[in-house]
């Protein structure tokens, strides 16, 4: 077996590391497959000076090539004896790998670098450091090709400490030379340190890893919750829906069978009057027959002898005309069903309100924090238009009822339910929910709002003015100060003041804040509480002041 592996190493190619082929032998006795020496020379083309692959030895010109006539026949022979090529033998270094510094000639893998020696060992070599005393000390590790970086430029000896001052590997003389005077450790030392602060980092790691190991399983169980209690919401909806469904078929199918029975009634009494009238008819003409027969009797005495015998009509059972109401049978059911319809669908569309509103404050995590920047706002940004069936009648909108301003007469607008009667204020047609953000350009006294729909608007009663409620927040803004306001408390608000306010909501996590807009955004003043309704944007308008909701931009 080993003569075998000794012939498959003699007659191998050195480059491609099968038999040879078309074997050539260079002058410094090594051979090659024709191709493989022919490439590798053509590589080296450019530099005008060629070299063998496994001694290095230089040649100049480049050699001309003859085949081995003498080792071609004996690799012919071999292959005819069953000697086939020799495999690519992982003990072998590779370009990838890490060579044995102390193999000649074809170089092994190898398996450990010594950080004492600096230098690398196949199994063969690196027996020594296992057998020899003095070598058993030295720092064996992974084979490595950067060892050469552990020997100092300068002063070519092994970089055995370290400059904390300039942080950085040094050796001995570099400590008591260019490094003289610096805080200067082993590196063993500096190396132990940053262990200790490795393994830390690593503890610090490892415990996040599991901290967030934790939290994805609270988030999975939350997830899992979530699917559970939606599942079971929309089947309960769906049943309660069925039940109000049922309920209104039910109240449609007793309409409709109480109409129907009610109908059966009518008619009846109607058909029985008919009838007793038509028999009626038929009995008066008979009568009429009897006396238009006795009218044409000519003898007198006959005439006069019957006439008397002849029964006089029955008095009608019935008035001598029947009453009719109006032509309104059953008309004003409907309009009673139509009136129950616009009352659901009234009912509807608040409660409806409610449940959105209810649904959207459903949140397992923590809101987004508030943006820092004024771009972080305006990524939030909607826009507001007032409502023309709200704003109070001293008051005209503009710009597409995004501006509101004071004018000093009434201006007569038809009345409405929702319209404020006694505050010049307006509030937006939108509803807001989740996070949104708006600015007011305002002049003169103003106070920018939100308010619950449910706020009140009639009358001049502290109910219905922003800020002096529990319903509605307010920022007062003039020339001089800002201030908020509510439920009738008011805190001054120190800060230079703005023509322009921000305004940013965060419904689901109850945040409220208002901001003074400028080249910089200035935090005013922010609420946090737990809103209950929808908000609307609203704005209260003093003497001779204006408001507009800008644009998103």
């Amino acid at each position: 077996m080993e003569q075998n592996q000794l012939d498959r190493e003699t007659f191998s190619c050195l480059i491609c590391l099968d038999l040879l082929k078309d074997p050539v032998t260079t002058s410094c006795g090594h051979s090659y497959c024709m191709n493989c020496i022919t490439k590798h020379w053509d590589e080296e083309d450019h530099k005008r000076i060629h070299s063998c692959p496994q001694c290095r030895e230089t040649f100049i010109p480049r050699p001309i090539l003859k085949k081995n006539t003498i080792l071609a026949a004996l690799v012919e022979q071999l292959k005819k004896t069953g000697l086939q090529a020799a495999p690519a033998d992982l003990h072998y270094a590779g370009p990838e790998d890490v060579a044995c510094d102390s193999c000649t000639g074809r170089k092994l893998k190898a398996i450990k670098s010594c950080l004492v020696c600096l230098a690398s060992f196949c199994e063969k070599h690196l027996q020594p450091h296992y057998d020899v005393a003095p070598l058993r000390k030295h720092k064996l590790v992974e084979p490595s090709k950067n060892l050469q970086k552990n020997i100092c430029s300068r002063h070519d000896d092994v970089m055995k400490m370290f400059c904390r001052t300039d942080q950085k590997c040094i050796c001995y003389l570099c400590s008591v030379d260019e490094h003289k005077g610096h805080n200067t450790v082993s590196a063993a030392a500096e190396r132990a340190e940053r262990q200790r602060e490795l393994e830390e980092r690593r503890g610090n790691i490892q415990q996040r890893i599991q901290d967030r190991e934790e939290d994805v399983k609270l988030l999975q169980q939350e997830v899992e919750a979530i699917n559970r209690s939606a599942d079971k919401t929309v089947e309960d909806s769906e049943k309660i829906f069925t039940k109000l469904i049922h309920l209104l078929q039910k109240r449609s199918s007793e309409v409709k069978q109480q109409i129907r029975s009610q109908q059966e009634t009518e008619v009846s009494r109607v058909k029985d009057v008919q009838e007793k009238l038509e028999q009626e008819i038929t009995e008066l003409k008979r009568k009429d027959a009897e006396l238009e027969q006795l009218s044409h009797t000519e003898d007198h005495n006959q005439f006069l002898l019957n006439y008397p015998l002849l029964p006089a009509p029955r008095e009608s059972t019935h008035s001598s005309s029947i009453n009719i109401r109006p032509l309104r049978h059953f008309e004003d059911v409907t309009a009673a069903v139509s009136e129950l319809r616009d009352k659901l669908q009234d009912v509807l569309r608040d409660s409806w309100t409610d449940i959105s509103l209810i649904v959207t404050e459903v949140d397992v995590l923590l809101s987004e924090p508030e943006p820092k920047s004024r771009a972080g706002f305006l990524r939030y940004s909607c826009e507001i238009t007032l409502d023309p069936n709200i704003v109070n009648t001293w008051l005209v909108l503009s710009e597409e009822n995004r501006k509101v301003t004071w004018m000093n007469q009434d201006q007569f607008y038809s009345s409405h339910p929702d319209r404020f009667t006694g505050w010049s204020q307006v509030l937006s047609r939108e509803s807001l929910t989740g996070r949104c953000y708006w600015e007011v350009e305002w002049r003169g006294r103003v106070y920018v709002s939100v308010a619950y729909k449910s706020i009140s608007r009639a009358g001049s009663g502290y109910e219905c003015l922003f800020g002096f409620n529990d319903k509605s927040w307010a920022l007062f803004c003039s020339q001089n100060s800002f201030s908020f306001g509510h439920n009738s408390i008011w805190t001054p608000i120190s800060a230079p003041v703005s023509s322009r306010v921000g305004v940013y909501l965060d419904h689901t996590a109850g945040i409220l804040s208002f901001y003074s807009v400028s080249e910089t955004m200035t935090l005013l003043h922010r609420v946090q509480t737990r809103f209950t309704e929808p908000l609307l944007a609203g704005v209260f308008i003093g003497y001779e002041a204006s408001a507009e909701f800008c644009k998103p931009k």
